[in-house]
């Protein structure tokens, strides 16, 4: 990401729309619209009917780095967890691509990692009470 100069004139409610204004800048335009983004967001959309009731059964939760991890296998029956690990790794491909495809759109392609973070704690945040989500090292129930 490059280097944002930005003078400070005052502390307080200034720090807080600073600190906003380097986090856009450095991030882009997170809801760009390619052809690509769109193609991966629909298909993750359509994808969200599988995962829920992985998410609402406790088998999958959503991890740390934005990823959709299998949690508790035993929670779903053996016949479907081949299925659950192809719906859930499909998932995490499209995430990567998606935040790939986000800062590639955005000009900069090195703000992936930037980008995927972002995604990552806004999962964790959008995520519907009694799902789980990973903070640290820890599982834990929303």
């Amino acid at each position: 990401m490059k280097p944002v100069s930005v003078s400070m004139p005052r502390l307080g409610a200034s720090i807080v729309g600073l600190a906003l204004a380097v986090a856009a800048h450095a991030q882009g335009n997170l809801e760009i619209d390619t052809p690509a983004v769109s193609a991966l967001r629909k298909s993750m959309q359509q994808r969200h009917a599988q995962l829920a009731p992985l998410y609402a059964s406790g088998a999958a939760g959503i991890a740390a780095d934005g990823t959709v991890a299998l949690r508790e296998a035993a929670k779903v029956p053996l016949a479907a967890r081949g299925q659950a690990n192809a719906v859930i790794a499909a998932e995490n491909a499209d995430r990567a691509a998606l935040y790939r495809e986000i800062a590639r759109a955005n000009g900069h392609p090195e703000w992936e990692g930037g980008v995927r973070r972002t995604f990552a704690q806004r999962w964790v945040e959008r995520a519907q009470p009694g799902w789980w989500v990973q903070q640290g090292d820890s599982w834990v129930r929303k």
